[in-house]
């Protein structure tokens, strides 16, 4: 079984970082901001850098012979990108991304190493991003080539961030904001390609429909398809038609110091295109909380349905790892569905600048009898103004030995980042 006294030392690296000043690094600051911004033709250009350091450890126990070996990767990540200056309403952007692990200990899906624990983060290098858009019709910008998409929360459609290499779409996007006609906002597009975070290429034919309308200052409503047809025949079970609707926001502050969150949503998901086996799945996310002072504390729940292999509903374009515990272990959805019940404490410290984050998840099937396991989760983040950052995480998932596809897992993090 794991070993609960490496609980310590991340608790104790946690405190350790809040002790860092970022006074000393104003000066150098200024001086690379000048130099990575430009003026041209009377609107701004620049080149844009994104460097981030990671230590992961993951230590599972399979409860046979043999166990993975423990997984430690160190590695670090490179974006430098170019964003044209503005020309009649047209601006580009390349960026290329590399990822260079100096430990490999680890089996990051790509390089073979299958006897130690997974850590999806592999030793590759790709053009990450190369689009051009159009803002020359009014409250509308057009973009089209490969790209980063985040919608709503990133469950359906995300850029897989926390991992090092991002996730972007090989796409045509177009973007109408215009918040004195109901505060809407809709993204219409169609997705050729997914360039996912393991740097591979999937093919698939998927348009995508988001329309957000802001209600007030109390939240937003929003609703969605996703048609998700996946063209290559080792992934056709993947395809899916998604069509939701969601309501999301903050009331405003009660005497400057209280305020309240919620989130209602719901979503239906049948087979599409390519995908063989007929279904039918739905999703339920809901959340309530409050804010006091500088403390949050959120109740949610999520229920993912499942009704057999290859008949629950998937998320594989989201940002999944946002979801349903950070030890990643429900990645892909139980053929018997999945029902998330989780608390959430958030505190915000030093003017803001350092949050720490505590969740626990308990996990069972889409009923509630049959009980999977449980989680908690620990991070926290320390900002040193706009562009310095380091984190510190930690999971651990106590497995109920009813699924064959999970186990005792533990993960630790530490991150030092630097975006320009």
């Amino acid at each position: 079984m794991l070993q609960h006294h490496r609980k310590i030392s991340v608790m104790a690296a946690i405190l350790s970082m809040t002790t860092v000043s970022p006074a000393a690094l104003a000066d150098i600051t200024r001086a690379i901001e000048d130099a990575l911004n430009f003026y041209h033709y009377g609107h701004y250009g620049a080149i844009k850098a994104d460097l981030n350091y990671r230590y992961e450890n993951v230590d599972q126990d399979k409860g046979g012979t043999p166990n993975p070996h423990t997984a430690n990767a160190n590695t670090a990540r490179l974006r430098i990108g170019f964003l044209s200056p503005v020309f009649h309403g047209l601006q580009g952007y390349a960026e290329y991304e590399g990822n260079l692990a100096m430990q490999e200990d680890y089996n990051s899906l790509r390089n073979g190493k299958t006897g130690f624990s997974t850590v999806a983060d592999p030793e590759k290098s790709e053009l990450n991003q190369l689009w051009i858009s159009y803002a020359g019709i009014p409250d509308t910008v057009i973009k089209g080539g490969r790209q980063r998409i985040k919608l709503d929360d990133d469950r359906f459609i995300g850029n897989v961030g926390w991992r090092q290499m991002e996730q972007t779409y090989d796409s045509v996007l177009i973007t109408h904001n215009n918040q004195q006609l109901f505060g809407l906002t809709i993204n219409a597009g169609f997705i050729g390609n997914v360039q996912t975070f393991t740097s591979t290429t999937e093919n698939i034919d998927a348009p995508l429909l988001n329309i957000n309308y802001k209600v007030g200052d109390y939240g937003n409503l929003v609703g969605y398809g996703y048609w998700l047809d996946y063209t290559e025949t080792e992934n056709y079970e993947k395809s899916s038609q998604t069509y939701g609707v969601r309501f999301n926001g903050s009331t405003p502050k009660i005497y400057k110091n209280y305020n309240l969150h919620y989130t209602a949503e719901w979503g239906l998901q049948q087979d599409y295109g390519h995908g063989k086996t007929n279904y039918e799945a739905d999703r339920i996310n809901v959340m309530g909380g409050f804010t006091a002072y500088n403390f949050t504390f959120q109740g949610a729940v999520e229920q993912l349905s499942g009704q057999g292999v290859n008949k629950t509903f998937d998320t594989p374009l989201g940002t999944n790892h946002a979801f349903q515990g950070w030890a990643d272990l429900f990645l892909v959805t139980p053929a018997n569905g999945i029902r998330d019940v989780f608390g959430t404490v958030i505190g915000a410290f030093d003017k803001g600048n350092l949050i720490v984050t505590g969740v626990y998840h308990d996990f069972s099937d889409d009923t509630g009898s049959i009980h999977y396991g449980r989680e908690w989760d620990v991070m926290a983040v320390k900002k040193f103004g706009k562009h310095y950052s380091l984190l510190a995480k930690y999971a651990y998932y106590d497995d109920l030995g009813k699924l064959a596809t999970t186990t005792d897992t533990q993960k630790i993090w530490f991150q030092a980042s630097v975006t320009f």
